[in-house]
């Protein structure tokens, strides 16, 4: 018998070592490359990672992020699930699954979330695009750009880990992710910037004794809204502005010539679903002529509580002459006088006026494009908001005038400190989506029938070059109204926007309220 070793035998030679598979099985050497590939697990748990960071988002902010704070924390909160993203799925692909799966999950999530924003995107017209930019391009922006840079950086991390060289960036990769991550620094550093307004200053250039100069946000009706109070007294007479839209926010134009800070203590509100008070906007069932009309009372009870005044002078431009005017029927006690500029009174009468100028407009012109659309979608109301666009666009080139330079327009105005990056994102927003929830409830308005008398004095301004649509039922309303003091104004080389393109008439006009209101003195 041979020769046999201990563990040796007929029957006993070793198994074959199996070299790939012991490969497969221990881990790699130092330096070495790890081509071990992705696993199910890794997978899935990225894909749910995803899947509930774009639900959560959807819960919290279906609207996308709408304050700085929101914005900032949605900002980390994507390049924390970008960096764990790229580092289970260990792939440059993570870049565009990550960000596709999110959107996905997010926008299934948020179906139901009223507004032009935020539903179906509509690129066939500038107001459409406009909504696009505003809603998800602007979400897209603050939230997409850090997932895709946590993604990078995620793989980057994991390729480190694993020494896997084929994932590792090269110096121009990291330059790229170096320029992207300054933007998105510089972006957070924008958002955060705080809104400001300036103070009120004397004759030496300090803050002026007893002026009043502040942002303030106050609960109206159960939601947060804001207001902008100036005066260079908070003894002088308070003014109310209401702003135009629906949807529109003035506090950048009443910023535009501060004279009147010098007789009145202004109040510029932010209605809800406008500007600064854009979360306002929901519950979208609450939105409503009414709601507006209730909270305009309440922040007049706020003004006259805090300032120790009985009665207050109420503004209102556009739009806001409406609940203005219904504010004023429900408790004119409340107030001293009303100023409507732009004033409107008949929704659907104004729109039918505007329809036919525009397709008699068309005609003559020869614009066969406009005179076809105006055809085939036919005299309003519209159920589609967007086709609104066609018969007030060409307004300013049938009652064109030289002065206009549309530096007063609202969307021209909204770039001063009192709003933030978002307060100016959110006035966009809030000039479509609120404009699309309160507009179709106007058209069986009419204020000829609903408020043919007022008990306070009624001063009326329309620019020269106002349009007859507006003008027309204004005049026939102010007629027939029953009031203590009716006054019909027309300031020269203006439209729609008239308090604001002839300031130093405004001004001189709302002195002549004060003196013609003085019941004290």
């Amino acid at each position: 018998m041979g020769d046999m070793r201990a563990g040796e035998g007929p029957g006993l030679q070793p198994a074959p070592r199996d070299s790939a598979a012991a490969d497969r099985l221990a881990p790699p050497a130092h330096g070495a490359r790890d081509d071990r590939p992705l696993t199910v697990r890794s997978v899935f748990f990225a894909v749910l990672l995803v899947a509930a960071a774009g639900l959560l988002a959807a819960w919290a902010t279906p609207r996308g992020p709408l304050s700085a704070a929101q914005v900032l924390w949605s900002m980390l909160g994507a390049l924390g699930v970008g960096m764990l993203a790229g580092a289970l799925l260990r792939s440059r692909w993570s870049m565009l699954v990550t960000p596709v799966t999110f959107l996905i999950v997010f926008e299934l999530a948020r179906l139901g979330t009223t507004g032009a924003t935020v539903e179906e995107i509509r690129l066939d017209s500038i107001i459409g695009a406009l909504g696009f930019v505003s809603g998800r391009g602007v979400h897209g922006l603050l939230v997409l750009v850090p997932m895709v840079l946590g993604c990078r950086l995620g793989v980057e991390v994991a390729a480190r880990r694993r020494s896997e060289s084929a994932a590792r960036m090269t110096k121009w990769g990291w330059a790229g992710v170096l320029l992207v991550g300054v933007a998105v620094l510089a972006l957070a550093a924008l958002i955060a910037r705080p809104a400001s307004t300036a103070p009120i200053l004397d004759t030496d250039g300090d803050p002026a004794a007893g002026s009043i100069a502040e942002l303030v946000t106050i609960s109206v009706g159960g939601s947060e809204q804001t207001l902008m109070i100036r005066g260079a007294s908070a003894e002088n007479p308070l003014l109310l502005h209401l702003a135009g839209g629906p949807g529109g926010t003035d506090l950048g134009a009443m910023r535009l010539d501060p004279s009147l800070e010098e007789d009145f203590l202004v109040a510029t509100w932010d209605q809800p679903g406008t500007g600064k008070s854009y979360s306002a906007i929901d519950p979208v069932q609450d939105m409503t002529l009414q709601r507006v009309t209730q909270d305009t009372l309440e922040v007049t009870e706020y003004l006259r509580d805090r300032f120790n005044q009985d009665r207050i002078v109420l503004t209102g431009q556009s739009w806001g002459t409406l609940p203005g005017v219904l504010a004023v029927q429900q408790h004119p006690e409340r107030y001293r006088a009303f100023v409507g500029t732009g004033q409107m009174v008949d929704i659907r009468e104004t729109d039918q006026i505007f329809y036919d100028e525009s397709l008699e407009w068309a005609g003559v012109t020869g614009d066969q494009e406009l005179q076809s659309q105006l055809e085939a979608q036919g005299p309003p109301p519209y159920s589609d908001m967007l086709d609104y666009t066609a018969i007030v666009g060409t307004e300013r080139a049938i009652y064109a005038y030289p002065e206009f330079d549309g530096s007063t327009e609202m969307t021209a105005t909204i770039w001063v400190p009192e709003n933030t990056f978002m307060d100016r994102v959110n006035a966009i927003r809030g000039l479509l989506d609120t404009y699309s929830l309160l507009y179709p409830q106007l058209q069986d308005l009419d204020l000829r029938q609903e408020a043919p008398r007022l008990e306070v004095p009624i001063y009326v301004v329309m620019g020269e070059h106002e349009a007859r649509g507006r003008v027309g039922p204004a005049r026939e309303w102010f007629d027939q109204l029953e009031a203590p003091e009716k006054t019909w104004v027309e300031f020269p080389a203006s439209s729609h926007r008239a308090s604001f393109e002839r300031p130093e008439d405004y001004a001189a006009l709302l002195r002549q309220v004060l003196a013609e209101t003085d019941t004290e003195g």
